[in-house]
């Protein structure tokens, strides 16, 4: 059995979004009223040479949220979730799977929705937790999220 792949090329994005646009329906707004169920999801995959490894991060645009995957192999060991509250002003987060003596994911979907104002779900994948490693990753996320705004 094959495992699915994810591509980072410039003709794989290239391809991706010719995928989307050729889609009925398919335009960054449908048009139809929250609820309808007309709300588009938007799947974006991307990657980058961080410190000498690979790391691949696949975007998932909900309305009003992200679901952010960031790793190596295709794994999900932990997934927590931030958001903006009208009483701090920091976002809150919580983990809701995996190990709790590990922040990285809470911390990271915390600095996201903070940027985003948007309710931000992350799962960290990477064993590497050291903050200069991290860095790198937030930065990739960032430079993608300013590339490709209407992903987010």
């Amino acid at each position: 059995s094959m495992r699915p792949r994810i591509v980072c090329s410039p003709l794989a994005a290239a391809m991706e979004d010719e995928r989307e646009a050729s889609q009925p329906g398919s335009g960054l707004d449908s048009g139809a009223p929250a609820g309808s169920g007309g709300a588009r999801i938007s799947l974006h995959n991307f990657c980058g040479r961080l410190a000498e490894r690979l790391v691949h991060f696949h975007a998932m645009r909900l309305e009003g949220s992200l679901f952010l995957w960031v790793g190596e192999a295709p794994q999900l060991s932990n997934l927590a979730v931030a958001m903006r509250t009208p009483r701090d002003s920091v976002p809150t987060s919580t983990l809701l799977l995996g190990d709790t003596s590990d922040s990285t994911s809470s911390s990271l979907a915390q600095r996201l929705a903070s940027k985003t104002k948007k309710q931000i779900f992350v799962s960290y994948n990477i064993k590497n937790t050291d903050s200069s490693f991290i860095l790198l990753v937030e930065n990739r996320i960032k430079e993608e999220m300013t590339a490709f705004p209407e992903k987010f």
